[in-house]
């Protein structure tokens, strides 16, 4: 039987994913080892420029000869076996400071995104057969000190589907990182909260994959949005759910255990947008949208060659070249009428015209025939006068 509890005011403050990345980051930053390359990596050759004048770079070359290796360029980053560019030092600034109010506005922000069910399962959590969210069990909760008791309870309320996914999905690391002391990767199960210190549950829960435990009073970003991405799967006790509105506040109060820390409002009441600029209330107001093209939108026709610029332009253009295309079509049909007659090659034809049209083909025939006969004769006669020249 779950609790039943008021929903404290950090629930329904604004989820500002900017600020949640943003320390996220930063916080991210604070963990890191001082790490850098020895000092005269790549710098160890024996190696001087040979100037100018021998049509080479002037970049320091190996000394030596007899060997591949002398005469190479050395030291630069652009070289073979040459220093990096800025070689990194331990003395890099490797932490941030982040400021106390936005650490406080991005645990706020992860608190009330993992209350929204979308965004958990967005997240990835299995978490479908879960009864409400956020989840809230009574403080029995924290006396479990058997590990089989936390996974009861777990199954009970339909937890145990996101510990299955952390078993499933668990995987070697590719690469170097299996000797470094990170040899498997796993997923995010869920986050139980407590609210009592010393209680028994850490100790239920330390073996259950993928299952993290963290104070009410000690909450970490890191835990609460893993990656900088908000939604995590958390289960809070009684206790702790009750000690939420003293850590942040409400909106008509600041929080007592924090000096001077106020809420973030909303900055909109209503979220939805759309259905804002779509009332009758703004829409009454706004001016109708205008229709009119930039004149640098518009793509410039030539009517000369653009029949409907032409149109627009001059509506009795389409007669005018109605009236041309009919003249065109007469023009030519008597020209073709015209040529037939003159050849006499109509399609019906008089007597006295086949008459003069035999007596024409005849002439063509014999005017053809004693051209030829003429070309004919004319070689045979090179032929007899070019061995006559040839006897002789």
């Amino acid at each position: 039987m779950l609790p039943s509890v008021t929903l404290p005011a950090v629930f329904s403050a604004p989820i500002r994913l900017d600020i949640v990345a943003f320390v996220h980051k930063n916080l991210s930053k604070n963990t890191r080892q001082a790490h850098g390359v020895y000092k005269k990596a790549g710098m160890q050759h024996s190696a001087e420029s040979w100037g100018t004048g021998r049509a080479v770079a002037r970049i320091p070359r190996v000394s030596g000869s007899g060997t591949h290796r002398a005469g190479q360029a050395a030291f630069g980053n652009m070289c073979r076996k040459g220093r990096m560019f800025a070689p990194l030092k331990v003395f890099r600034r490797w932490h941030r400071k982040v400021n106390l109010n936005q650490r406080r506005h991005a645990l706020a922000s992860s608190l009330a995104a993992s209350a929204l069910t979308p965004l958990v399962l967005a997240r990835g959590h299995k978490c479908t057969e879960v009864p409400e969210f956020p989840l809230v069990v009574s403080d029995k909760l924290e006396s479990y000190e058997k590990t089989k008791d936390a996974v009861a309870f777990l199954k009970r309320f339909g937890a145990y589907q996101d510990v299955q996914k952390v078993i499933d999905t668990k995987a070697q690391r590719p690469g170097k990182g299996k000797l470094r002391n990170k040899r498997y990767k796993t997923r995010k199960g869920p986050l139980v909260v407590y609210g009592n210190e010393n209680v028994k549950l850490v100790q239920a829960f330390r073996n259950v994959p993928g299952v993290e435990v963290a104070n009410v009073h000690r909450l970490n970003l890191r835990s609460l949005a893993p990656g900088g991405q908000v939604g995590r799967f958390i289960v809070f006790t009684q206790s702790a759910f009750a000690a939420l509105d003293s850590l942040f506040g409400s909106y008509k109060q600041t929080a007592p255990l924090k000096s001077g820390y106020q809420l973030l409002r909303q900055t909109m009441t209503n979220a939805d947008l759309a259905r804002i600029i779509n009332s009758n209330e703004v829409q009454s107001f706004v001016r109708p949208a205008k229709k009119s093209v930039v004149a640098h939108e518009l793509q410039k026709k030539n009517p000369l060659r653009n029949v409907k610029m032409m149109d627009r332009l001059n509506p009795n253009a389409t007669l005018v070249r109605e009236a041309a295309r009919k003249a065109n079509e007469e023009n030519r049909a008597k020209r073709q009428a015209a040529v037939a007659a003159n050849r006499g090659c109509s399609k019906v034809l008089t007597s006295e015209q086949k008459k003069a049209l035999k007596v024409r083909k005849t002439a063509s025939k014999q005017w053809i025939q004693g051209v030829l006969n003429n070309l004919d004769a004319s070689y045979k006669r090179d032929i007899e006068h070019n061995a006559h020249l040839t006897r002789i």
